[in-house]
C-alpha cells in the first residue's frame, strides 16, 4: 500500500501545532482569536436546538415505544435500510387472547359473548393505537431525526473545520510575532518577516471564509425551528384524532355493554347490585349462601317471593335455556333444576334481574340466571 509520506508528514506537523496551540491557549500562554458576538450567539442558538432536539425525539421515541428491546430492534433495522417488521400492539393482542378465550368458555355464555365484545373493541383500540404510531413516526420523529443526523452533522463538521481555521490562524499570529522580534534582534532575514505575513493572510482567508460558511448552517436553524413547529402541530393534530377514536370506542363499547339486557345479557351481573343493596342472585362459584341450601337465609332487603299463581307469562319473549347445575327451590316461589335439562325462561315486569320465571311442563317458578345459558 502506498503512502504519501510528504503529506503525512506535513499532516502530522499540523496537528502537532494546532495541538500546541490549543494547550497554550487553554494555560493562557498564547492569545486566541475572538469570533464575532453574532457568530457565538449562533452557536449557542445551535447548541441548544440540538440538546433539546435530541432530548425531545428520545422521550418521544420512548413514549411511543416503552420497550426498549423493540427499540433497538427498530434501531438496527433502519441502519440496515431494512423493513421494519409490523408489531401487534398490546391492545390487538389483548382483544386476540379475550376471543380465543370465548371459544374454550363458550361464546353462547354471557361471559364468552361479552368477552368476544370486548376484545373486538380491544382489537379497534390497538389498530388505532398502530395508525398513531405510523402517524407520529412519519410526521414528528423523522423530521426530528434527519436535523440531528443530517443537518446538525453538516454544521458539526463545519465548526470543528472553523475551529481549525482559528487555531491555524492564530499559529500564524504567533509565528509572525516571534519573526518580527527575532528580526528585531537581526537574528532572521527580513524575507522570513515576509513569509510569516503571506501565511498569516492565506490562514485569515481561509478563516474569515470557514466563518461565512459556518454562519450560513447556523443562521439555517431558524428555518429549522420552523418546519419542526410544523411537525409539532402534525403530532398533536396525530395525538388529539387518535385519542378522540379511543373514546368513540370506549363510548362504544359502554353503550352496548349498558344496553346488554333483556335477551342481549339476561344473566349478566348487576352492576350496581353492590351499592343498591340488593343482592345479586346466587353463583354456585361463589362464597356466598346459595338459595335451598340449608346455611341460606332471607335478607330484608331481598324482594318479596312471586306468587306465582299470580304471575302471567308474557306473550312474547320467551327463549330457551339450558340448565348448567342442579338447584333446589328454597320455597314454593322458586322452581328446583336438574342440570343439562332445557326450560323456558322469561322475565316480568319489575323482577330482580338475577331471577327468570321458568317454566317446565306445569311447573312454574323463580330460576336464577346464573344456572343457566340462554339459547336463541
Amino acid at each position: 500500500m502506498d503512502f504519501n509520506v510528504k503529506k503525512l508528514a506535513s499532516d502530522a506537523g499540523v496537528f502537532f501545532t494546532r495541538a500546541v496551540q490549543f494547550t497554550e491557549e487553554k494555560l493562557g500562554q498564547a492569545e486566541k482569536t475572538e469570533l464575532d458576538a453574532h457568530l457565538e450567539n449562533l452557536i449557542a442558538r445551535g447548541d441548544c436546538t440540538k440538546n433539546w432536539t435530541e432530548k425531545i425525539f428520545r422521550q418521544t421515541e420512548v413514549l411511543l415505544q416503552p420497550n426498549p428491546s423493540a427499540r433497538i430492534e427498530e434501531f438496527f433495522y433502519e441502519k440496515l435500510d431494512r423493513k421494519i417488521p409490523t408489531r401487534t400492539t398490546n391492545g390487538e393482542l389483548l382483544g386476540q387472547y379475550m376471543q380465543d378465550a370465548a371459544k374454550d368458555f363458550g361464546p353462547g355464555t354471557p361471559y364468552g359473548s361479552t368477552l368476544i365484545t370486548v376484545g373486538e373493541y380491544q382489537k379497534k383500540l390497538g389498530g388505532a393505537e398502530r395508525e398513531f404510531l405510523q402517524a407520529s413516526a412519519v410526521s414528528f420523529l423523522t423530521p426530528l431525526r434527519n436535523f440531528l443526523e443530517g443537518d446538525w452533522r453538516t454544521i458539526s463538521k463545519e465548526r470543528r473545520l472553523l475551529e481549525n481555521r482559528r487555531l491555524d490562524l492564530d499559529v500564524c499570529k504567533a509565528r509572525l510575532k516571534k519573526a518580527k522580534l527575532a528580526e528585531a534582534k537581526a537574528a532572521l532575514w527580513s524575507e522570513e518577516v515576509d513569509k510569516a505575513e503571506q501565511e498569516l493572510r492565506v490562514a485569515q482567508t481561509e478563516f474569515d471564509r470557514q466563518a461565512e460558511v459556518t454562519r450560513l448552517l447556523l443562521e439555517g436553524i431558524s428555518s429549522t425551528h420552523v418546519n419542526h413547529l410544523r411537525c409539532l402541530h402534525e403530532f398533536v393534530e396525530a395525538q388529539a384524532a387518535y385519542y378522540a377514536q379511543c373514546h368513540k370506542h370506549m363510548q362504544e363499547l359502554q353503550k352496548e355493554l349498558s344496553s346488554a339486557n333483556g335477551d342481549a345479557f339476561p344473566n349478566a351481573f348487576a352492576v350496581n347490585a353492590s351499592t343498591s343493596g340488593i343482592s345479586a342472585g346466587p353463583s354456585p362459584l361463589s362464597g356466598g349462601s346459595i338459595p335451598g341450601h340449608p346455611a341460606a337465609s332471607s335478607s330484608p332487603l331481598e324482594p318479596a317471593p312471586l306468587k306465582i299463581e299470580e304471575v302471567k307469562p308474557p306473550a312474547t319473549g320467551t327463549r330457551k335455556a339450558k340448565v348448567l347445575y342442579d338447584y333446589d327451590a328454597a320455597d314454593t316461589s322458586e322452581l328446583s333444576l336438574l342440570a343439562d335439562e332445557l326450560i323456558t325462561v322469561y322475565t316480568v315486569p319489575g323482577m330482580d334481574p338475577d331471577w327468570l320465571i321458568g317454566e317446565r311442563g306445569n311447573q312454574k317458578g323463580k330460576v336464577p340466571v346464573t344456572y343457566l345459558e340462554l339459547l336463541s
